[in-house]
């Protein structure tokens, strides 16, 4: 009797070992992969055509301004972003084509390309930059993507990955850490430079249906060094997938809007 428990018992510990392995095997299985998960998240960002309105707060020690603004998307090399409030602003506006970058000025009534060593440069005084406004893909494909922490809360799976370049890629950064849920929004994108110090993050702090999809609706970037001084990003509207013409996405649209 006593060599049949032991078989028995010897058995149901080998039935639990092979459980927690299936198990284990399992999800690693279906753990993501990482440069898609990115891709995904980009696409879901920006469907294939989108429309939004956005309020984007830059606060500062002694000062905060706020500006109304709307967005045109169209795959994920295009785009229009165009200022309209204040009115000392209004007009301003900028259209991103392929690699190539435009700003323009009602004030002095002219269209300045911005070179590729200024995309890193803020973007109208902000905490964003030209490379952050033009939600360029170049990380997709020149850099090395790992999986490296995965979490379950509030229902969703959270994955963050780490981002590192090419040794041949011109970027600035030394690596980039994303966390994307389970339904494609970027909760969270840090910064590091080539000395693996953090410094900037940018944070969904809401997120909600919008346009029929469920994104971040309020980010804030800050920079690790001055934690009191940040800009927010609010969508206020968005819709996706609608018909966009062309002609949108030109210089002579930037400079005289009939959109």
């Amino acid at each position: 009797m006593a060599k049949i428990n032991t078989f028995y018992i010897l058995l149901q510990a080998f039935l639990l070992f092979y459980l927690l392995a299936f198990s284990a095997l399992t999800q690693a299985n279906q753990s993501p992969d990482p440069k898609a998960l990115i891709r995904a998240a980009m696409e879901h960002w920006r469907g294939v055509t989108s429309y939004s309105v956005m309020t984007m707060t830059v606060h500062r020690s002694d000062w905060q301004r706020k500006m109304s603004m709307q967005a045109w998307t169209k795959g994920d090399k295009t785009s229009l972003v165009r200022v309209t409030e204040p009115k000392r602003d209004a007009g301003n506006g900028t259209l991103i084509k392929d690699r190539n970058m435009w700003s323009f000025s009602p004030k002095i009534n002219r269209i300045i390309k911005v070179p590729s060593s200024m995309m890193n440069q803020s973007w109208m005084g902000s905490d964003f930059s030209n490379r952050d406004i033009s939600k360029s893909t170049d990380v997709i494909d020149q850099y090395e993507h790992q999986l490296i922490y995965s979490e379950e809360k509030e229902g969703h799976f959270y994955y963050t990955i780490e981002s590192i370049p090419h040794d041949d890629a011109a970027v600035v950064w030394g690596k980039e850490v994303f966390t994307i849920r389970d339904d494609f929004v970027m909760t969270r994108q840090q910064f590091w430079d080539q000395d693996s110090i953090l410094v900037k993050e940018m944070n969904a702090l809401d997120i909600t249906l919008m346009g029929g999809r469920t994104i971040a609706s309020r980010m804030r970037m800050n920079k690790i060094e001055s934690p009191d001084e940040w800009t927010e990003m609010i969508i206020d509207a968005v819709d996706f997938d609608i018909d966009l013409a062309e002609s949108l996405f030109s210089l002579s649209n930037l400079r005289n809007p009939r959109q």
